[in-house]
C-alpha cells in the first residue's frame, strides 16, 4: 500500500527552481496563495524573518518549506552571503489541497536528517552551481524527488498537522482513506470505511476525526468536491463529473459545490483562468531583491 501516490496521482506536483547560487543581504519573498516555496541552504548562515513570531536561525544546511508562504524574508551575511536553492511547489489543488494542508506552516528538516538522499542532494547542488545545458529542467526534477522524499519524512516522523497526511500515517485510517481517494463514486457507509480499517465503527469514527480534525463523512465530501475541481479543470462536463464524484446530478454537485467553497463550480473556473494569468510572486520578488543589491 503506498500512502503517497494516490495523493500524487490526483493532486500531481511540479516543481520550479527559480534561483541558485550565492545570495548576500536581504531578500523578500510576496505572500503566495498558489504554490508553497523551498529554501534549501547548502551553506552560510541564514536568518528567516515573518515565517514564526522570533527570526528563525539556520546555520547548518537545512531544508525549509513553507506550503502556504506569507510574505517573508532571508537575510545572509553580506561578504560571505549563503549558497541557496529558492524553488515553488504547486500541487494539482493549487492554494488548497490536501497534501500541503496538512502540514504546518513552517517544515524544517535539517539535511542530515533526511535518510537516504545524500547521491540525490550532492547531484541537486553540482546541477545548480553549473552551467551545463538542461541544467533548469534538472533541477526541476531534482526538486520534485526531493519533495516526494520530505512528504514520506513528514508522514514517519509525525510532522503534520492533521489532515490527509496525519491518516495515512495510521495504518488502519490509511486503508480506509485509500480506498475513498480511489473510489470517490463509492456509496460509502461508516460501516464500509470501518471494515477497510479492521476496527468497530464507534472506534473508526473517534480516531478518525481525532486524528485527521474531521468526521469521516466531511473528510468524504472534501475528496469529492476536490477530485470534481480537478475534472473541472481538465474540461470535463459538469452532469459527467457529478457521476464520477459520487452525486446524482450537477445540480446535486453545484449544492456540494457552494456548500464547501462558497461559489458555484462556473464561478470557481472563472477564478482559476483569473489566478493561471498572474505573474509569479516568488519569482518577482527575487528578482526584485537581486537588482536591489
Amino acid at each position: 500500500m503506498d500512502k503517497l501516490a494516490s495523493l500524487l496521482t490526483y493532486f500531481s506536483m511540479s516543481a520550479g527552481v527559480f534561483y541558485s547560487g550565492n545570495i548576500c543581504g536581504i531578500h523578500d519573498f510576496a505572500q503566495d496563495k498558489l504554490r508553497g516555496h523551498i529554501h534549501l541552504i547548502n551553506s552560510g548562515a541564514v536568518q528567516v524573518i515573518g515565517v514564526q513570531i522570533l527570526a528563525l536561525e539556520i546555520t547548518e544546511p537545512t531544508l525549509l518549506f513553507l506550503p502556504r508562504p506569507d510574505r517573508h524574508r532571508l537575510v545572509t551575511d553580506d561578504l560571505a552571503g549563503a549558497n541557496v536553492v529558492c524553488a515553488t511547489v504547486q500541487f494539482g489543488g493549487g492554494g488548497g489541497n490536501p497534501i500541503t494542508d496538512s502540514l504546518p506552516p513552517v517544515v524544517l528538516v535539517k539535511l542530515s536528517e533526511l535518510s537516504g538522499v545524500d547521491s540525490l542532494l550532492a547531484l541537486m547542488f553540482d546541477e545548480a552551481f553549473s552551467d551545463q545545458s538542461g541544467r533548469q529542467a534538472i533541477l526541476d526534477r531534482l526538486c520534485e524527488v526531493l519533495m516526494i522524499r520530505l512528504l514520506r519524512h513528514c508522514i514517519e516522523k509525525g510532522l503534520t498537522q492533521g489532515g490527509t497526511l496525519a491518516g495515512l500515517a495510521d495504518p488502519r485510517l490509511a486503508k480506509a482513506l485509500i480506498a475513498m481517494q480511489d473510489q470517490p463514486a463509492f456509496e460509502w457507509s461508516l460501516k464500509n470505511m470501518a471494515d477497510l480499517a479492521g476496527i468497530s465503527r464507534a472506534r473508526f469514527a473517534v480516531n478518525f476525526r481525532l486524528v485527521t480534525g474531521e468526521t469521516p463523512a466531511d473528510y468524504l465530501a472534501s475528496w469529492r468536491i476536490m477530485t470534481a475541481q480537478r475534472l473541472l479543470k481538465r474540461g470535463q462536463p459538469l452532469k459527467t463529473v457529478a457521476g464520477n464524484v459520487g452525486y446524482a446530478s450537477a445540480s446535486a454537485l453545484a449544492r456540494a459545490f457552494s456548500r464547501k467553497l462558497g461559489c458555484t463550480p462556473t464561478e470557481w473556473m472563472n477564478q482559476q483562468r483569473h489566478s493561471s494569468d498572474l505573474p509569479e510572486p516568488a519569482q518577482q520578488a527575487m528578482n526584485h531583491s537581486l537588482e536591489s543589491v
